[in-house]
């Protein structure tokens, strides 16, 4: 496998250095007003899906369009706009999707950095005999923007999957140009074959390749500044971060450039990690800030990258992971992450200062079965539900004035009112004559 160099990038993914590099930019970054309960609403009343979505995402083409991944097999395209009453098929590949599984199915969608001129987009999907998960790329179609091309699949990596559950299923592009992965243990409870701690496995990790020359005989490269490239032969140089048992969503923040990962736990705790290249998150040693299984008492957590919060199965079972705000319609969440619990349709947002979580705060309790929090181009943010429907922070109402205030605005009207009727009066030829 060869080690590549970075690749080139769009102008504006090159933009500014790390923003924790400079104190005031890593400030204005975070919001200083506190998080507080929120509404949500259906932000296209008249669009629903009857397959299960678990991804939305865009293309950053400009166009402002939206892409819904249905478990099944197949992605839908629409209009980013509240009134859109319909959806395109983009791309079906039901035919080689294998969604037995509840966790199994066409899990992850990215588009290359270069989309608007090369048309390339990466989905990460299961598949059977054997039981797999693949990563592909794939073509729009050259006649139209609307349709992929369903025949132009290249197959970039398939890791084999040992159980039906736990397989992860995010892609996304980072800042640098390089493809981020997310596999799970591999499955079944525990992880039995301890493949977490494994780093000659692919399963329970991280991955960070370069597809950016992807050809059929060299489908990837290995980036040169992954961590574990000058490890021992064996060991897998895809690896960027490992110790993780099911990282079903993680997403960078485009200000501090940080990636959250949200690692799906076992029987107690739920947890959220800021991933690092080469760290050990800890699974299947620990389970969030526990040790695991839960009779040990106490374990070797030496070299463990802890988790920045976790919660306990009190509050959920499965942790959703979403993205730190940074649209303009709900400003009161600016800078926070926002993210769900699956089970108990809860969400929340805390606010992290590049050490500790300054602030952490329960927005809304649902009665949704919620899979993914959605992005659009702007970063405004929606979260997916099994009940079909895509909801949406309400906006905040803009404040009017008070009584008092226009009892004000009243009282000076009327005064203006009385002023004319005096002038008017004083220069009549009826009031001269009195």
């Amino acid at each position: 496998m060869l080690i590549s160099a970075a690749p080139l990038l769009p102008d504006f993914a090159l933009a500014g250095s790390d923003p924790r590099q400079d104190s005031v930019a890593y400030a204005s970054s975070r919001a200083t007003s506190a998080l507080k309960g929120q509404q949500i609403e259906k932000a296209f009343p008249g669009l629903s899906f009857s397959q299960e979505m678990v991804h939305l995402t865009h293309a950053g083409d400009g166009i402002n369009r939206l892409w819904a991944v249905l478990r099944p097999g197949v992605i839908m395209v629409f209009p980013n706009n509240s009134g859109v009453s319909s959806a395109g098929v983009f791309l079906n590949i039901a035919d080689r999707v294998n969604a037995q599984g509840q966790e199994e199915g066409l899990l992850g969608l990215a588009f290359d950095p270069h989309y608007k001129i090369n048309g390339f987009f990466y989905v990460n999907y299961t598949a059977a005999n054997p039981r797999r998960s693949v990563i592909s790329r794939f073509s729009v179609a050259s006649n139209n923007p609307g349709q992929a091309n369903a025949n132009s699949e290249l197959i970039i990596l398939e890791v084999n999957q040992p159980f039906a559950n736990h397989n992860g299923g995010t892609l996304e592009f980072g800042n640098d140009g390089y493809l981020y992965i997310a596999v799970g243990d591999g499955g079944s409870a525990g992880d039995p074959f301890g493949n977490g701690q494994n780093k000659n496995t692919l399963l329970g990790k991280i991955l960070r390749i370069d597809v950016s020359s992807a050809t059929a005989e060299e489908p990837y490269r290995i980036p040169s500044d992954n961590p574990f490239v000058s490890e021992p032969s064996g060991v897998r140089k895809e690896i960027w971060a490992y110790g993780l048992r099911n990282p079903w969503k993680f997403s960078f923040d485009p200000v501090t450039k940080d990636l959250w990962a949200a690692d799906v736990g076992q029987n107690d705790f739920e947890e959220i990690d800021i991933i690092k290249p080469g760290k050990n998150y800890g699974w299947n040693i620990m389970e969030g800030l526990h040790c695991f299984p839960p009779s040990v008492q106490t374990c070797n957590q030496t070299g463990l990258e802890p988790p920045i919060f976790e919660y306990s199965h009190d509050e959920g079972c499965s942790i959703t992971g979403g993205h730190v705000y940074r649209g303009k319609r709900t400003p009161e969440l600016a800078g926070a992450y926002i993210y769900a619990d699956f089970c108990s349709g809860r969400i929340w947002g805390l606010r992290y200062s590049g050490a500790s979580v300054t602030e952490q705060a329960l927005l809304i309790d649902t009665a949704l079965l919620i899979p993914a929090i959605g992005i659009d181009e702007k970063g405004e943010l929606y979260i997916l539900a099994f009940d079909g429907n895509i909801y949406r922070f309400v906006a905040p109402i803009t404040s009017v004035p008070s009584v008092s205030v226009l009892g004000l605005i009243a009282m000076a009207a009327a005064l203006a009112l009385i002023v004319l009727w005096q002038v008017i009066r004083t220069r009549s030829p009826s009031a001269k004559r009195s």
